[in-house]
């Protein structure tokens, strides 16, 4: 279970680093689709990493960022189908 948590959080931190790389040099947008689930996918995968480590501001922060990035994605979601 410890391997599994490690290469969980690990995953988690690669696709927020994606994200980041991914605006910064312009690849993506901070408003797209791809860059929300990056980051909501990443942030969910670290708060199960730092839930298991017991680095409760960590993963309270990862809570949050998940969220916003889950409830973004779904905003992208709903404006896109109203525009079909």
């Amino acid at each position: 279970m410890a391997l599994f948590v490690e290469i969980i959080g690990w995953t988690g931190a690669l696709l927020v680093l994606a994200a980041y790389v991914g605006v910064s040099t312009g690849r993506l947008s901070g408003g797209s689709a791809a860059f929300q689930w990056l980051n909501a996918v990443g942030a969910t995968f670290f708060v199960l990493n730092t839930w298991w480590h017991g680095a409760l501001p960590s993963m309270v922060l990862n809570i949050i960022w998940s969220v916003v990035g889950f409830v973004t994605l779904w905003r992208i979601f709903r404006r896109k189908g109203a525009s079909l």
